[in-house]
């Protein structure tokens, strides 16, 4: 893995509530050079072209903001991300927000679609809404939902227009037809911050979600033989990486949603390497640094790009 990552750079933030994850990639590079690292010369990477300008436009998609654009950047991030694995690359992806994890996974699916691909997502927030069932319209909290296939209709609050509910199943569809995850397949790790239709959803699939209060009291090592023994019959795992994931208060609130006690920079360390020590992981993907939110000058993104040094440093010892 070491040897032929190939770094993608989503700098699209259209699918968040709050501009400014579009940086995040560039906030960890200048954590980089501060830190004397070459860590982002040291890989080829591909620059993905974004959507960002939709923002100006007249948006007519209340419950599903910007989906035209959201569809038409998951399927350029999905050929992408194809593209590097079909070429035996490793695709390390950085994007704004999570949004682009519809165009990453239907990528891998479309890379490997005769293999069973288990998704181990570390976040505060489930992620799993649809434009039904939405409070606020922003489409990274529903890429789970569009990759299980999931309306979660039982729980409908709004009445979507043609035109969203066309795009919600081309987004549904991307790539691949039909659903690309199960939810048997899918673990989160530290979920603390939902909504009573993804509550109910959660619940209804049996999707697992180990808390930070159950890590850190079973430890981490448990909780990752644990997940792996339940992603047994999968052939490969993309592993999602929100930074909002962490503990907002003691790290930083440089991110779009930031959520208190939230796991700290050594559990997530500690995550990575027992998870891609299973050598089933072929893809991770690092999202929702926002700079501008950051009320500590760069600290999210030195933060988050720490870890992800001391990981591919350790993985190539």
């Amino acid at each position: 893995m070491q040897t032929s990552i190939e770094i993608i750079k989503n700098r699209s933030d259209i699918g968040a509530g709050t501009r400014g994850a579009d940086l995040g990639i560039d906030a960890m590079e200048i954590a980089a050079i501060n830190k004397g690292s070459d860590f982002f010369h040291r890989y080829p990477f591909v620059d993905v072209r974004t959507r960002n300008e939709s923002v100006y436009e007249n948006d007519q998609h209340p419950f599903a903001k910007y989906i035209p654009y959201v569809y038409q950047q998951c399927e350029e991030v999905a050929s992408v991300v194809k593209n590097c694995l079909s070429h035996g690359k490793f695709p390390l992806v950085f994007s704004g927000d999570h949004s682009s994890a519809m165009g990453t996974i239907s990528g891998i699916e479309a890379a490997f679609p005769d293999k069973t691909l288990g998704v181990i997502w570390i976040d505060a927030h489930a992620d799993i809404h649809s434009p039904y069932t939405t409070p606020s319209g922003n489409m990274h909290g529903m890429p789970l939902g569009a990759m299980l296939g999931e309306d979660n209709l039982k729980c409908k609050i709004n009445d979507l227009d043609e035109e969203t509910e066309t795009y919600w199943n081309k987004l549904k569809d991307l790539k691949i037809k039909g659903p690309k995850v199960s939810p048997a397949h899918l673990v989160y790790f530290g979920v603390r911050d939902t909504e009573d239709p993804e509550d109910s959803l959660i619940a209804e699939l049996g999707i697992r979600n180990y808390m930070v209060a159950e890590v850190r009291e079973r430890g981490v090592e448990v909780c990752v033989n644990e997940t792996l023994e339940r992603l047994a019959s999968c052939d490969i795992i993309y592993l999602s990486f929100d930074v909002d994931s962490m503990d907002s208060e003691l790290i930083s609130d440089g991110t779009g949603t930031p959520v208190p006690r939230g796991f700290f920079p050594q559990e997530i360390s500690m995550l990575l390497r027992g998870l891609t020590d299973s050598g089933k992981v072929q893809c991770l993907e690092v999202v929702e640094v926002n700079p501008l939110l950051d009320r500590q000058g760069n600290k999210m993104a030195e933060v988050a790009f720490d870890i992800l040094e001391q990981h591919f440093q350790d993985k190539s010892q």
